[in-house]
């Protein structure tokens, strides 16, 4: 009897508990989002930390690839599928810049307007389909002047999509504001405990070094993807409730 009761309250309870659909975060971007392949380690894109922070009711779908832009998302059809197989309700964070604003890299160079149109089409397709579309400004690269102050690396084309979030009324996480805020926060030497600086022989996979001011490493990445994960928060109540691990401060 006592076994009956106690399963009646427990149906009865879970009658009155929130129910949480499923859901799939879309991520489409850079090399500074996407999951790295083992060869590339320590090397982590800020994508790969943020799969853990949610519970089983959502999906990270992390299609960020290195090199490319948004003009190359397309037209290597990397895009296709997502537009594809995103549904009603999903989230869809757009990352790009870092790949877009350098010209001598003419394959993947999009002028300022280009960018702009293709940002509004991946915006529009998923308004379209119902899903949230979240812009994300491009993480600021490390590059310090010569008194320690964090530089600009993004300004033409971070202001595209501030602007486009604006006149879409879209969900904007201005990455490049605060990444620099977190490099500056570390100073000028010290911010390299984020990025993939290296000394030869440091790392097999390294054994040349490395220094590189744009590419993470594991706690850069844990870092960065702790910025998303506030501005998440803050922003986004639906995908608030389906957090499991906060930031670590």
């Amino acid at each position: 009897m006592k076994k009956k009761f106690f399963s009646i309250l427990i149906l009865s309870l879970m009658a009155f508990m929130p129910y949480q659909n499923h859901i799939t975060i879309w991520m489409i971007g850079d090399s500074t989002m996407s999951i790295k392949e083992t060869k590339a380690y320590p090397e982590t894109g800020w994508g790969m930390p943020f799969v853990y922070f949610f519970d089983s009711s959502v999906t990270i779908e992390n299609r960020a690839k290195n090199g490319r832009s948004t003009k190359t998302f397309i037209s290597e059809k990397l895009w296709q599928p997502v537009a594809e197989n995103m549904k009603e309700g999903d989230y869809l964070f757009i990352q790009f810049g870092h790949n877009d604003e350098v010209k001598e890299k003419v394959d993947r160079y999009t002028t300022p307007e280009e960018f702009e149109n293709n940002l509004l089409m991946y915006v529009q397709s998923a308004k379209n389909k119902r899903v949230i579309p979240v812009l994300i400004t491009p993480v600021s690269r490390r590059n310090f002047d010569s008194v320690g102050n964090i530089k600009q690396t993004h300004l033409i084309y971070s202001a595209i999509v501030r602007k486009l979030a604006k006149e879409q009324n879209v969900i904007l996480i201005d990455l490049d504001e605060k990444s620099r805020t977190l490099f500056q926060k570390f100073g000028d030497q010290q911010s390299k405990l984020l990025f993939m600086h290296l000394d030869s022989l440091e790392h097999p996979n390294y054994p040349a070094g490395r220094k590189d001011n744009t590419h993470f490493n594991e706690l850069g990445a844990r870092k960065i993807a702790e910025l998303v994960l506030e501005e998440t928060k803050k922003q986004i109540p639906d995908l608030t409730k389906r957090i499991v691990i906060s930031s670590v401060k």
